[in-house]
């Protein structure tokens, strides 16, 4: 299956892989400048998200995005990723190296990584509202969690519409599991930037932090102002530092 999917501008191939908080329609802010800047900025709806269906049989995030790339016809691609979004990544990063030109990843999740109290607290109380039913609650809930008190009504009322949706097509369909490849971080050969923010949860410092410490070539920004999704909520001030980054290393 090749996951749905959108593209903007010409020039060197750039892939934008969504927060699982999210859909590809996160990335609105950032397609426009990507896209002006001289790329050709792709990007795409994991499984159960957007408009991409919920798999029937086990499937693999990493494997469909190294599948859109074949179909694109991109050889070697620049990865910017959130969350979720950045574990997918990060795998794609590992397992394919030649493929992978430059990683940007914004307060990334990673697999393997003990969640902190808070952030099994988070999961627990996610599962508690979605075995009652209770969808509306459990997104807001993400709401809450995910963006600053600083957040917008508008930027509120966005990531509210790509959870509920997420809900609504997963809720709805069988659960199947995902395929857990073996992969090692020490084979990612790209130049990275590790963006965390001040006001997320513990876990994703943590996480950028050991990135920064064990890939060979990458560097760690953290954002006092943020929360966990900054390109959301400072969408222009976030496009100068990704499209820093990746006029040095396109």
């Amino acid at each position: 299956m090749t996951l749905a999917h959108d593209v903007a501008g010409d020039g060197s191939a750039l892939l934008l892989l969504h927060s699982t908080v999210c859909d590809r329609r996160m990335w609105d802010p950032q397609l426009p400048a990507l896209a002006g800047a001289g790329f050709r900025a792709v990007r795409c709806d994991l499984r159960g998200y957007g408009d991409s269906p919920v798999p029937a049989e086990p499937y693999s995030d990493a494997e469909d995005v190294a599948e859109l790339l074949d179909t694109l016809g991109a050889d070697r691609v620049a990865l910017v990723a959130a969350s979720g979004g950045g574990r997918v990544a990060l795998e794609v990063a590992a397992r394919w190296p030649s493929r992978v030109s430059a990683l940007a990843l914004l307060c990334t999740a990673m697999a393997g990584h003990e969640p902190s109290a808070e952030l099994r607290a988070f999961g627990e109380r996610e599962d508690a509202l979605l075995e009652a039913g209770d969808a509306d609650a459990a997104t807001e809930l993400n709401v809450r969690t995910w963006l600053t008190p600083d957040a917008t009504e508008q930027t509120r009322e966005a990531v509210r519409a790509m959870q509920r949706h997420a809900f609504m097509v997963q809720l709805a369909a069988p659960d199947v599991a995902p395929i857990r490849a073996e992969y090692d971080l020490g084979a990612i050969t790209a130049p990275t930037l590790l963006v965390s923010g001040a006001r997320d949860l513990v876990d994703f410092g943590q996480i950028a932090t050991r990135l920064a410490a064990e890939l060979p070539d990458a560097r760690h920004i953290e954002l006092p102002w943020a929360g966990h999704l900054p390109s959301i909520e400072r969408p222009d001030e976030v496009n100068e530092i990704l499209l820093d980054f990746l006029r040095v290393d396109s």
